[in-house]
């Protein structure tokens, strides 16, 4: 028997790091987000042998242990190690023997989730071969408890409930980890029309998005007036988004992002740098009304909104940065397991 998974990536669309405790403990946060067709993928592959094998196709990694109830975190696939400790400690209280095979279409640090999403798809596929009795909510929650609690990994909570539950979705952020998705039922058309407006860039760079959320969490912690009003109006931001693609005003899309984005570097150092400025300047005045980094920031993907035909226009400026133009299209399903 072979058991694989596959869950989606995301475009944060509005109200980034209003996810991140201790913003959304005290005052609660508000994201929009929206899933896409790139993903991450997990195979099981059971074993007899006593031995546990870890094949990340992407990272060209193999690690293999003996099977035991407790794996090492202190190696680079500390989020493989840390999923099967934890799936051993709540559900099996006894080892397996397994290879499992990982694989994302995009890079680590490249702003549309891609370490959280991994984590769900890994779980999925857990679910799926241990019969596990996990519902969404579960799922994206144990999947949250395992990078944020078990490995101390920084960062928000959306893109656990992204992976899981897949499509549009409105997700509120309250005190002892609450979460709250709401589906928004977009019109085809209306999707189309973002899609094809919403031009995804990658900067060819990466960056650890736990530093620039360590710093964002801080300056929550110590009182920054100028940083938790920022978060305030990034929460007011996912609103007026929720409200533009209900109502079929895409072309208002780009005002908003662009409310976002000054917005946004308001929250924590590190989030814009001197390139990322130019790309957006560049963007701007080849005839985007506005865009936004993707994820914590300081590199990895951008997003665009390219009003009236202007596409082209902006595909093309871009190009002088010697990044490059991912094409995509939204998704309406999350995680998805099976076996074989």
């Amino acid at each position: 028997m072979i058991i694989r998974s596959k869950a989606p990536l995301r475009l944060g669309l509005a109200g980034g790091g209003t996810d991140v405790s201790p913003y959304s403990d005290l005052y609660g946060g508000a994201i929009l987000n929206a899933t896409i067709n790139m993903y991450a993928y997990a195979t099981i592959v059971p074993r007899n042998d006593g031995r546990i094998i870890f094949n990340s196709i992407d990272k060209n990694l193999i690690e293999e242990y003996s099977s035991m109830a407790t794996l090492p975190t202190d190696n680079e696939l500390l989020l493989l190690s840390g999923i099967y400790n934890r799936v051993i400690k709540d559900f099996t209280k006894t080892p397996l023997s397994f290879e499992l095979i990982t694989r994302v279409d995009a890079p680590p640090g490249s702003g549309l989730g891609t370490s959280s999403t991994l984590v769900v798809a890994i779980v999925g596929a857990f679910v799926e071969w241990l019969h596990l009795p996990l519902g969404e909510y579960d799922i994206a929650r144990f999947a949250y408890e395992i990078e944020r609690t078990d490995l101390k990994m920084a960062g928000g909570k959306q893109d656990q409930y992204a992976a899981t539950f897949g499509g549009v979705n409105f997700m509120e952020f309250y005190k002892d980890n609450k979460v709250i998705v709401n589906p928004l039922r977009i019109k085809t058309d209306y999707l189309n029309e973002l899609a094809f407006n919403l031009v995804l860039y990658y900067t060819e760079t990466s960056r650890l998005s736990s530093k620039i959320i360590e710093n964002q969490s801080a300056n929550v912690n110590k009182g920054d007036v100028d940083s938790i009003d920022a978060m305030h109006k990034l929460k007011d931001q996912a609103l007026q988004m929720k409200e533009t693609l209900l109502t079929g005003k895409i072309d208002e899309i780009g005002k908003i992002l662009d409310f976002g984005w000054k917005h946004k570097k308001r929250m924590a150092n590190g989030i814009s740098n001197s390139l990322i400025d130019k790309i957006y300047a560049t963007a701007i005045e080849a005839g985007a009304t506005g865009g936004k980094i993707s994820g914590a920031g300081g590199g990895g993907f951008m997003i665009f909104y390219c009003p009236n035909n202007s596409r082209e226009k902006v595909v093309k400026a871009l190009e002088s940065y010697g990044g490059a133009i991912k094409r995509y299209e939204f998704t309406v399903i999350g995680l998805t397991s099976w076996s074989s």
